[in-house]
């Protein structure tokens, strides 16, 4: 099948303002947008940038906005799309070339949130052990693989007024760590959290949860850290 792309170009060393730019390219249906990607910068224009390492959903490093929706072109198979596909850079990020942003303030935000085990006691002889029970609290949370997705499409972020929100893909990890039972640091990483741009930024819009990739109860781990640093703040009896 012919498959029609309308793409995002920019390239600020020679371009004043991004402008679009449609390719047609022949795809199996089941092929993938990231194959059709692939296939005009190997045969149609070398110059068309965008990032990918892994093409099956696990690095999350093609994140791009897709007909206006976040997501990862690798998971998208040319058969559910009937129209022209239009892609985009996230927005929020700066657009570095093309479809790359810049996600450095995406890292600055994640590592925030101190995203390790804070531990005060003793080292064991061997490791930390967790029950299968304890783990399992935040399992869902560890599928993240910090493709950007949830917080570009965020609208708390989306606004220049309240862009200091941490945003969702941060969160998400600070609960992974906040309901571990190894974790020592509840009270340290609550702190962290408890302020405006903090979890409270979060205004239970599910646009996180609706594009998550990885189908990761987003809106709800957030609820969650809003009701921990409650606990952790009632006196003690």
């Amino acid at each position: 099948m012919l498959v029609k792309l309308k793409i995002f170009r920019f390239d600020p060393e020679k371009d004043k303002e991004p402008y679009y730019q449609t390719y047609e390219v022949e795809a199996d249906p089941r092929d993938r947008l990231l194959d059709c990607l692939n296939r005009i910068r190997s045969e149609q224009d070398p110059t068309l940038s965008y990032r990918w390492s892994c093409g099956h959903g696990i690095c999350g490093s093609d994140g791009m906005r897709i007909n206006g929706i976040c997501g990862l072109p690798c998971q998208k198979l040319v058969k559910d799309f009937k129209d022209e596909v239009l892609l985009e850079p996230f927005p929020v990020f700066r657009v570095i070339k093309d479809l790359i942003v810049d996600l450095e303030s995406f890292f600055e935000k994640y590592h925030s949130i101190k995203p390790y085990l804070i531990t005060k006691s003793a080292p064991p002889g061997q490791e930390r052990l967790q029950s299968p029970e304890d783990q399992h609290l935040f399992e869902d949370a560890i599928r993240c693989i910090f493709c950007a997705c949830c917080t570009a499409a965020c609208p708390i972020n989306q606004n220049p007024e309240t862009a200091a929100y941490v945003g969702p893909a941060a969160l998400v990890r600070a609960f992974r760590y906040l309901f571990d039972s190894r974790d020592e640091g509840t009270e340290e990483r609550t702190a962290l959290l408890d302020h405006k741009d903090g979890a409270w930024g979060c205004q239970t819009l599910w646009k996180c949860t609706e594009v998550c990739p990885k189908e990761i109860p987003v809106t709800k781990q957030i609820a969650r850290i809003k009701k921990r640093i409650y606990e952790v703040k009632q006196p003690k009896q």
